[in-house]
């Protein structure tokens, strides 16, 4: 297996990832890349195969959990609870606790506020050049997330910046002025949602929460930690994911000057062509081979979501993007257990919006070359300079 040099925090690699996934693919469909000490795959089957298979999993086998620093256990203790981070029986009960309450119908119901909220958001746009993202593409789903949880629209900024500030532990690069804000923000965010909860258990609304609390299978409910930090999961990683998606959608749409035509085959294809997420990790519990490589119980691989997706194996001519090519299943939500609760919520966000965009402002192009920011393994604009 070959050992591949690159900084994730290189200036070019933050602009464009992609050269060097296909340069990683030429050696076949597992590297070895130095700079994470990590053997990671960008081939979509590889990807597919490791998400799907039981015998890889999130949590850390037991004898490999890291050590958690003093600093740093008021984050990782609202991660205790996270199903994006448990494997059964926990995940299991989580996530099935989670779909009684995070139903299609619930999703499907916020259709028309997605509708009034666009045309508001477009309403309220400033003359001459602006920020897309921050005017439309931040404000979007976070107040779309707030009023599905039944948060107050008017805390939207709070948990926004919340937000932004925890996933920053995830970033490379990250130091302890990055830890100390991510905690300081985990701290906030559960005082606020644990005096919300206990409101809620008093006088029950019709809003996610309320339908979390009451949740039941087989006796069971999530706990207050529980209730918790699922309600930190659905903003943080459908939030920011949704954000960074329209950035990239709306870029490679002004930038191509194609229509967007069909939403559902044009979203499909900006979830493809450009993903907010680009890595995730995996755990192996056992000895297993896939595709010649051998991974030993404890060792982790890197799924390269942003390079799956642009595997000529899969895709003709992957590194165009067009927003007519037929849909087939993708990375960028993930495969299998963990496949992403918030996938439904965040296609029907794109589908809504990015068509009510489009024909409202058919003149809008681009003010100044758009710049990616370095937040690896995410991937996303700084800001989408406009004019309408």
């Amino acid at each position: 297996m070959i050992t591949l040099h690159q900084s994730p925090t290189d200036p070019a690699f933050v602009q464009n990832p992609y050269p060097f996934y296909e340069a990683a693919r030429a050696h076949g469909a597992f590297f070895r890349w130095a700079d994470y000490d990590l053997t990671c795959t960008g081939n979509a089957a590889a990807v597919n195969v490791i998400f799907r298979d039981r015998r890889f999993g999130r949590e850390a086998p037991p004898e490999m959990a890291p050590v958690i620093p003093d600093h740093l256990k008021p984050f990782y203790a609202v991660e205790a609870h996270s199903m994006l981070e448990l494997e059964p029986p926990r995940h299991t009960r989580l996530r099935s606790l989670v779909l009684r309450a995070f139903t299609s119908r619930r999703i499907e119901a916020l259709r028309p506020e997605i509708e009034a909220l666009a045309h508001q958001l477009i309403d309220a746009f400033p003359g001459g050049d602006f920020d897309l993202l921050e005017h439309f593409g931040q404000k979007l789903p976070v107040i779309i997330i707030a009023r599905l949880l039944g948060v107050p629209e008017d805390m939207a900024p709070d948990l926004l910046r919340w937000s932004n500030a925890m996933v920053g532990m995830y970033m490379a690069g990250r130091d302890r002025a990055r830890e100390d804000r991510a905690v300081k923000a985990t701290e906030d965010f559960v005082a606020f949602l644990r005096t919300y909860v206990e409101a809620r258990r008093q006088d029950p609304r019709d809003d996610l929460i309320t339908s979390l609390i009451q949740a039941e299978e087989a006796g069971e409910r999530l706990t207050t930690d529980e209730l918790i930090t699922t309600c930190i999961l659905l903003l943080n990683a459908g939030h920011e994911a949704t954000v960074h998606t329209i950035g990239n959608g709306v870029k490679a749409l002004l930038e191509t000057g194609l229509p967007l035509g069909d939403p559902e085959r044009a979203v499909e294809e900006i979830l493809r062509f450009d993903p907010a997420l680009h890595m995730f990790t995996r755990w192996a519990y056992e000895d297993i081979e896939v595709m010649g490589v051998t991974f030993r119980r404890g060792d982790q691989v890197g799924l390269l979501l942003g390079a799956a997706n642009r595997d000529p194996g899969v895709w003709e001519a992957p590194e165009v993007f067009d927003p007519t090519r037929a849909a087939k299943p993708l990375a960028t939500f993930g495969a299998g257990l963990h496949f992403c609760v918030g996938a439904p919520l965040a296609r029907l966000e794109l589908q809504v919006a990015l068509p009510i965009l489009m024909a409202r402002l058919p003149g809008l192009r681009l003010a100044e070359a758009p710049v990616y920011a370095d937040v690896y393994h995410f991937h996303g604009l700084q800001r989408l300079l406009v004019s309408a």
